[in-house]
């Protein structure tokens, strides 16, 4: 087969589309033929050689696929030979084959099709984790979205809405505010030319946001305390603004507030097991009625990844990128 191979970190040149061996299904794993892959920040990490993947992953890059299955290993039950599905993986989308734990397996949802399915399972792991299950968002609370245009933002937007939520987003343009709002956000704000803690309390008459999914970590740590309302959780799912921050504990203590930090790929198999159930329980309907659906900017050819990462770090897109393998029909 073929795949996505880094010889050398570095900028985007520096994935190149090579053949490797296949993988082979071991105990409790599912072959999937690719179909399509899609971009997350952590392979733009990983091409830099700062996010190597974990233990027994798959060296290349790729945190998410969509394809059908092409074999089962053994103690598998539930799928068979040809399903179409969409999976979460640790890393290895970026290629034409994949050996994925089974419990990381999601059906093909209703009314998607097999390349767009590609853009749903890390963005729905990651949002209904850390905003339903660690933070538990509820019915007529406010959930506030740094990067509300990004793939995360975008399902985020609609999931929030979904459960009866007012959604702020922040977004750096017009016109991704613009699209936000399309999605059913709330509350636009304009990170580059607006306050968004002042922002955010002129709109909910000073009380703040009940839930915070933010990806900026230590930049944003002190004004997300600020934001928070009175027994408020923020939920940190990235670093893009630095590892270390300054935590005003009595602010903390005022609002009797929390701060979680979590990530999606290390955790062990039976974790992410649990959220890919949870996910199919609660999330999969809603994609199927088309209360939620996936949000796709721009599609590439697997051997133009680098272009495909290149859109990723410019912050062009609204939503997904995806990597198709050409096998989808």
């Amino acid at each position: 087969m073929h795949a996505i191979t880094i010889p050398e970190p570095g900028g985007p040149e520096a994935l190149v589309w090579s053949e490797v061996p296949d993988p082979v299904p071991g105990e409790g794993e599912v072959l999937v033929d690719v179909a399509a892959g899609a971009v997350n920040r952590a392979d733009l990490l990983q091409r830099q050689g700062f996010y190597d993947p974990p233990p027994g992953a798959s060296p290349y890059p790729g945190l998410e696929c969509s394809g059908r299955v092409a074999a089962i290993g053994s103690g598998v039950s539930g799928w068979n030979v040809g399903d179409e599905v969409c999976a979460l993986l640790s890393g290895g989308g970026y290629a034409e084959k994949v050996a994925v734990p089974a419990g990381q397996l999601l059906p093909l949802p209703k009314g998607v099709d097999l390349v767009t399915a590609a853009a749903l399972p890390e963005v729905t792991a990651t949002v209904w984790s850390n905003v339903f299950m660690v933070a538990h968002l509820r019915p007529g609370e406010t959930l506030l979205v740094h990067g509300g245009a990004s793939g995360i933002g975008t399902m985020a937007i609609q999931l929030g809405k979904a459960v009866g939520a007012r959604v702020a987003v922040t977004a750096g343009s017009p016109e991704k505010l613009e699209r936000c709002a399309e999605l059913g956000a709330d509350i636009l704000i304009d990170y580059r030319r607006q306050d968004f803690v002042e922002e955010l309390r002129a709109a909910t008459d000073g009380a703040g946001a009940d839930v915070i999914l933010d990806i900026m970590g230590a930049k944003y740590l002190g004004p997300n305390v600020r934001a928070l309302a009175v027994n408020g959780r923020l939920a940190v799912i990235g670093l893009q603004g630095g590892v270390k921050g300054e935590l005003n504990l009595g602010a903390l203590l005022d609002k009797r507030a929390a701060v979680t930090a979590t990530s999606l790929r290390k955790r062990p198999p039976a974790e992410k097991a649990a959220i890919i159930a949870a996910v199919r329980e609660h999330v999969w309907p809603l994609v199927e009625a088309g209360t939620v659906r996936p949000v796709v900017d721009r599609i590439f050819p697997m051997a133009e990844a680098p272009e495909a990462h290149r859109t990723l770090e410019e912050s062009t897109h609204v939503g997904k990128v995806l990597l198709t393998t050409g096998t989808a029909a």
